[in-house]
C-alpha cells in the first residue's frame, strides 16, 4: 500500500515517527494528516489564523471557532503536535507498561509469588502504545476541526506581510494571528554523534525491538523517565549528565530520591560528565566521557538524546511580519503579544513552561486577549508540572531559590510519605511534601511533592493557591482515610501547631483551669 501523500508532495513515510508504517499507524496518520487532503479555498479575512497544530494551536483554533470566529489552522506535519505524536501520549503509555513490569518484579515483597520466566514483550508494549495513540488521535483530527468550523490547511505556512500568511499557494488574510509552532528535539554538539546516529523523543517511539545497551544523554525529565522505563523493560541503561546530579532543576532532595530509584532499577548514573564523545569501533558504538578527571567508556547499541529543544521559527517569514524572535523562540509580552501587537504566540515557541497543559492555558489567554480585548496575563498563571518517574516529582509555584531571588521570607513545612498510613500500606514510602509559605502566615507560595502519584495529587495545592486558600484551610479539610492525599492535611496541621506559641498555650492552660 503506498504511503499517504499530501497533494503538495508531503509523504508520511518521510517522518521517522511514522515508522513502522503498519495499519495502526496509517489510521493515526489519516486523522492527523489525511492522505489526499485538499486545502480549502480561503473565505475572506479570518478573525484568527493559527500557525501550528499542536496543543496551543488546536486549543486556540477550537476555542475561537466555538465563540463564532472565522478561523484558519495551518499545520506542516501532524496535527496533535508533540503531545499526541511523540510526547505525552506515547511516553506515558511506555511508562505505564514499565511500571507494570516493575510491579511484577517486586510482587514478592507483598507476598505474591510470580511464576519464573516472566518477561517483557517489548514489541507488544510498542503495539499497545501505537494502538492507544491511534485511538486518541480523532480528538486532534482534521475531520474534527473541520466539523468545528475551522478551515484546516496542510503545508508550510509563512508570513508574507503583517496581515497575510501563505500556505500551499494560497494567501490567508487575517486580523489576528497566533504562532504556535512549538519546538523540536535537538542534540548538543557532541563529536561523532551525528555520524553514529541517535534517537530522540521524535524517533524512540518507532522502535520495535529493545536495545540491549542504551546510553541516555541528559538526566532531565525526559532522560530520567525513559531511562527508568527502558531499564525496567530489560535494557542495560547508562545515563550521562553534565550537571552534578539528576533532575538538576528540581528540588535537590526530590532529585536524590529519583536517583536512588533509578539506581534500584539498574540504571547506571554518570553525573558531572565532561568531554563526551561518540565513535564507531568496528561493530561497536562507544560513548566516552570523563567524570572527575577519569575517562570512562560505555559500549552501546543505541543512544537516546534527552536534552535540547530548538524553537520552530525557521521558514515562518517572521521578518516579513515584523515579529521579533531570538534563540529561545518568539518574543512576547505578558499578554502574549509579539512585537507586532495583533500577532500573538503561545506554547513552547514562546514560553519557558514546555508542557502541554501550559500550552493549553496560554492558548486560552490568546483567545481572550486577541479576540475580545482581554488583558489576561501569562504571569498570573499558577503552573504545576510533573516528572513521571517512579516515584513522580510534582511542583507548583515558587522554590526557595525563587523566594530568595525575590526577597520573600518563607517558612517550609516538610511532611514525609513514610508517616502516612496509606503510603505504608501501599509500600510507597519513598517521598515527601514540602510546602513553602509566606513567613509567619499560611499563604502558600509553592510546593514540591514526591510520591508515586504526585502528578495526580499536586492539584490540591494548585487549587488552594489559585483560590487563595491557605495551608490552614488544607488542614481543616476532611480527607478520606486512608489516602496518600492526607499528606496535605498533615501539612496544614503542621502549620496550625506553629500558632500554638508559649503565650497562647499559657492562655489556654489558664482558661482550662478556670473551667474545671
Amino acid at each position: 500500500m503506498p504511503s499517504p501523500a499530501h497533494p503538495s508532495g508531503w509523504h508520511a513515510a518521510s517522518l521517522p515517527q511514522a515508522q513502522p508504517l503498519d495499519d495502526v499507524n496509517r489510521q493515526w496518520l489519516e486523522h492527523t494528516h489525511p492522505s489526499g487532503w485538499v486545502n480549502p479555498t480561503p473565505r475572506g479575512r479570518y478573525n484568527l489564523v493559527v500557525i501550528g497544530g499542536g496543543t496551543a494551536g488546536l486549543v486556540a483554533a477550537a476555542g475561537a471557532a466555538g465563540l463564532g470566529a472565522r478561523v484558519a489552522l495551518v499545520e506542516r506535519d501532524l496535527l496533535g503536535g508533540d503531545c499526541l505524536n511523540v510526547g505525552c501520549v506515547p511516553s506515558k503509555a511506555l511508562i505505564r507498561a514499565a511500571r507494570a513490569a516493575a510491579d511484577v518484579r517486586d510482587a514478592g515483597r507483598f507476598g505474591v509469588d510470580v511464576p519464573p520466566g516472566t518477561r517483557v514483550d517489548f514489541a507488544r508494549v510498542m503495539d499497545r502504545m501505537r494502538d492507544l495513540r491511534a485511538s486518541i488521535s480523532p480528538h486532534d483530527s482534521a475531520a474534527r476541526f473541520t466539523s468545528l468550523g475551522v478551515d484546516v490547511y496542510f503545508g508550510d505556512g509563512r508570513f508574507t506581510s503583517p496581515t497575510t500568511v501563505e500556505v500551499d499557494g494560497r494567501t490567508l488574510t487575517f486580523s489576528r494571528a497566533c504562532i504556535a509552532t512549538g519546538a523540536r528535539a535537538s542534540a548538543p554538539p557532541i563529536p561523532g554523534l551525528d555520524e553514529v546516529g541517535y534517537l530522540t523523543n521524535e524517533t524512540v517511539f518507532s522502535l520495535t525491538s529493545l536495545p540491549r545497551r542504551l546510553v541516555v544523554i541528559g538526566a532531565g525529565p525526559v532522560g530520567c523517565e525513559l531511562a527508568q522505563a527502558f531499564a525496567r523493560f530489560g535494557s542495560e541503561v547508562t545515563v550521562v549528565e553534565r550537571m552534578a546530579h539528576a533532575l538538576p532543576n528540581e528540588d535537590p532532595d526530590a532529585a536524590a530520591i529519583v536517583a536512588r530509584a533509578l539506581l534500584a532499577d539498574g540504571v547506571r548514573l554518570e553525573c558531572g560528565a565532561d568531554d563526551l564523545r561518540v565513535a564507531r569501533r568496528g561493530d561497536d558504538t562507544q560513548v566516552t566521557f570523563e567524570v572527575g578527571g577519569q575517562s570512562r567508556t560505555v559500549v552501546v547499541d543505541a543512544i537516546l538524546v534527552g536534552v535540547g529543544r530548538a524553537p520552530n521559527v525557521d521558514g515562518l517569514g517572521l521578518d516579513a511580519a515584523g515579529v521579533a524572535f531570538e534563540r529561545a523562540g518568539v518574543t512576547v509580552n505578558d499578554f502574549l503579544q509579539t512585537s507586532t501587537p495583533h500577532i500573538y504566540a503561545a506554547g513552547d515557541i514562546a514560553s519557558r513552561f514546555k508542557f502541554t497543559h501550559a500550552a493549553d492555558a496560554l492558548a486560552r489567554i490568546v483567545i481572550q486577549n486577541a479576540l475580545f480585548f482581554g488583558r489576561k496575563r501569562a504571569s498570573a498563571l499558577t503552573m504545576p508540572w510533573c516528572t513521571y518517574t517512579d516515584p513522580e516529582v510534582a511542583h507548583v509555584g515558587m522554590t526557595p531559590k525563587d523566594a530568595e531571588d525575590r526577597g520573600v521570607a518563607i517558612d517550609t513545612y516538610r511532611i514525609e510519605q513514610a508517616k502516612g498510613d496509606r503510603a505504608l500500606l501501599d509500600g510507597e514510602t519513598e517521598g515527601f511534601l514540602k510546602v513553602h509559605t509566606v513567613k509567619g502566615k499560611d499563604t502558600i507560595l509553592g510546593a514540591t511533592l514526591v510520591a508515586r502519584h504526585a502528578g495526580e495529587m499536586i492539584s490540591e495545592i494548585t487549587v488552594a493557591m489559585q483560590a487563595g486558600a491557605g495551608l490552614g484551610t488544607l488542614g481543616a479539610t476532611i480527607h478520606p482515610y486512608p489516602t496518600q492525599a492526607e499528606i496535605f492535611k498533615r501539612a496544614g496541621d503542621a502549620y496550625s501547631r506553629t500558632r500554638l506559641t508559649p503565650r497562647v498555650k499559657t492562655l489556654f492552660e489558664t482558661l482550662l483551669r478556670w473551667r474545671r
